[in-house]
């Protein structure tokens, strides 16, 4: 809202002749009361006998106030008000008020200048614009305008037929009028025209007898109707003989279902327990698998830790020195054959055998420790004829006087014997 627009609403209100005296102040906050009152006072200066509700109290009639008075505008003057603007009642709605005071103004405006510049002060007071009286007089002009463009074009139509049928029109004047066949031709207009009104006659006098049928159908059909509600009562009114037996059939399958219900319930309850039990028991069986797993890891590296250490101990003891020196030397600085290295080899060996055994379905790793095994064994065979070699040899040098080589002969086959027991 703009100081300028509520000016000229105040100013062009005042030259209309509002009664009221319309401050610039009064809009500042809604006032839908003076609103209301000055868009009757509007219609009413642009139609008389135009008729508004001028009951605002309620919020639904001053929507229906608002709307009416924005359709009969829309219809009539073809204004377009904005209705939330309207309802606001503040200068938004000044803005929309101005447009209907504008036209009416300008209207004025219009008639005083014709009129003359010395009866301006004069008339602005008494003014009385009356538009009602001439609302018809623009219907029907309105009316007359539509029928003119309808007709006109219906006339051009039929005049591009003129150069089609300006030919037969010409012979058909030209044609000389015989007697005979004019009277033949309405004689013959005449008789259908009698035989119209005979059957329109007819028609009439059968509009009775056909009143008399109607009526008598109609009769037998209310009779039908009666019959039928009286049947319908009957029907209703006496009970069937298998309503007990169905009531009692009723009862045994709500109670049948009940059942069926519990029995539902429990057994989803129950296949939900089986499905966490086995949940339960496939974890367990993980576990333990991991478990035995682990510990079979666990035992195969220290298997390859023993046999490793087992190889080394041997490969060290098989690494003497052979001296073809003189026989004091052998006998002298020959120390004797280190078999507790040998023995632990062995129980390595076993180690591995039992832990073989322990894999259970490992096919691949059971034959990996039965090679292994194999192999320690024939190592041991080899070793064992070398040391009987290396024994014959000191027997044969040192003679049978020889005691630091036996000792270590007969702790060797008690060490032989304690490894098969092993096994």
């Amino acid at each position: 809202m703009s100081f300028r627009d509520l000016r000229n609403f105040t100013e062009m209100m005042r030259a209309l002749g509002y009664p009221r005296l319309i401050s610039m102040e009064n809009f500042r906050v809604p006032n839908f009361p003076l609103v209301a009152e000055i868009l009757i006072w509007l219609v009413k200066r642009y139609e008389p006998q135009m008729d508004i509700p001028s009951d605002v109290d309620t919020e639904s009639d001053r929507v229906f106030f608002i709307k009416a008075v924005a359709q009969f505008m829309a219809t009539k003057a073809h204004i377009k008000l904005n209705l939330k603007r309207l309802y606001q009642a503040d200068g938004y709605a000044v803005k929309e008020m101005l447009k209907i005071t504008s036209v009416l103004y300008n209207a004025m405006k219009t008639k005083e200048s014709s009129a003359g510049d010395h009866n301006l002060d004069e008339n602005s007071s008494k003014f009385k614009f009356d538009l009602g009286s001439k609302i018809a007089d623009l219907k029907a002009a309105r009316q007359l305008g539509s029928e003119i463009t309808a007709k006109g074009a219906s006339l051009y139509d039929l005049l591009g037929h003129e150069e089609n049928l300006r030919e037969g029109r010409t012979a058909a004047i030209a044609r000389p009028l015989e007697i005979v066949e004019t009277e033949r031709a309405l004689r013959a207009a005449i008789k259908d025209a009698m035989e119209n009104v005979q059957k329109t006659k007819e028609q009439l006098n059968n509009v009775s007898s056909d009143e008399v049928s109607l009526e008598a159908k109609i009769e037998k059909k209310k009779q039908e109707l009666e019959r039928n509600q009286k049947r319908l009562q009957t029907l209703q009114s006496v009970r069937p003989a298998f309503m007990e037996e169905y009531e009692k059939i009723e009862e045994e399958l709500q109670k049948q279902y009940e059942t069926y219900v519990q029995k539902f319930r429990n057994l989803c309850f129950l296949e939900q327990q089986l499905e966490d039990y086995h949940r339960v028991e496939q974890e367990r069986f993980e576990e333990t698998e991991n478990s035995i797993r682990m510990m079979q890891n666990k035992l195969q590296e220290e298997d390859r830790r023993l046999m490793r250490s087992g190889v080394q101990e041997e490969d060290s003891d098989m690494d003497i020195p052979e001296d073809e020196g003189s026989d004091s030397d052998i006998e002298e600085g020959r120390p004797p054959k280190p078999f507790p290295t040998r023995h632990t080899q062995i129980t390595g060996r076993a180690g591995g055998r039992l832990i073989g055994n322990m894999q259970g379905g490992d096919s691949d790793e059971s034959e990996d420790s039965e090679i292994d095994v194999d192999e320690d064994d024939e190592d041991d065979e080899e070793e064992d004829e070398a040391n009987e070699d290396l024994d014959e040899d000191n027997d044969s040098l040192e003679g049978s006087a020889s005691n630091p080589s036996l000792p270590g002969r007969s702790l060797h086959p008690q060490i032989l014997e304690e490894s098969d027991n092993d096994f």
